[in-house]
């Protein structure tokens, strides 16, 4: 008798220090656009998830909403609570977390709150001064004006023509201008003595 009620007092005690381990999160890589990242966009995503219906596993689908902030940076992540798969009837759906990657640009690369533009520029215009045209990512035309001799050792700050900053609505950071300068294959005495002037050895 003794041996019985030792047996059954020390089950229930096992069995309490299981608790459920959480199910792990699903976590996918959401791709967008430098301009998604400038201006925000909702995107909707249609994903598949495994739920059960009694003990049978069936496959419902689902749309779910992520509001992309402006100003977003690569990395951040967005969880949905329990909307991912079930592993068997009674466990607890796993979370699902969207990660932001940013697609790469053919215009500007992104540097935190900053972008930087790598402008082509012939040297006569790099020595005597010129105007860069630089479509911003939500499409307006701006004339950059650059009277300083454009070396490739220049950089060129426009403030407030960067990201917006997420943490502080309104505010942006700075756009960044860079020259390649490109060099003719033969340059005039006149020219070699501007460079020389320019571009101290």
């Amino acid at each position: 008798g003794a041996g019985r009620s030792s047996r059954m007092g020390s089950a229930p005690a096992g069995a309490s220090s299981q608790m459920p381990a959480r199910p792990k999160p699903f976590e996918m890589d959401l791709n967008c656009t430098l301009e998604e990242l400038y201006t925000g966009k909702t995107k909707k995503l249609k994903i598949t998830r495994q739920r059960y219906a009694g003990s049978s596993p069936t496959k419902d689908e689902k749309t779910l909403e992520v509001e992309v902030k402006a100003g977003w940076k690569e990395g951040t992540k967005i969880t949905f609570g329990k909307e991912g798969d079930m592993a068997s009837p009674h466990a607890e759906p796993s979370d699902i977390i969207f990660k932001i990657k940013e697609k790469p640009h053919s215009r500007f690369v992104r540097d935190g709150n900053h972008l930087i533009a790598k402008v082509p520029v012939p040297l006569q215009k790099a020595l005597t001064g010129f105007a860069v045209p630089i479509k911003t990512l939500d499409g307006r035309d701006l004339q950059i004006k650059i009277s300083e001799v454009a070396t490739p050792k220049l950089r060129k700050i426009v403030p407030g023509e960067g990201m917006p900053i997420s943490k502080t609505p309104g505010e942006k950071g700075d756009l960044i201008i860079e020259f390649d300068v490109i060099f003719p294959k033969s340059l005039t005495p006149e020219q070699k003595e501007l460079v020389k002037q320019a571009v101290p050895m």
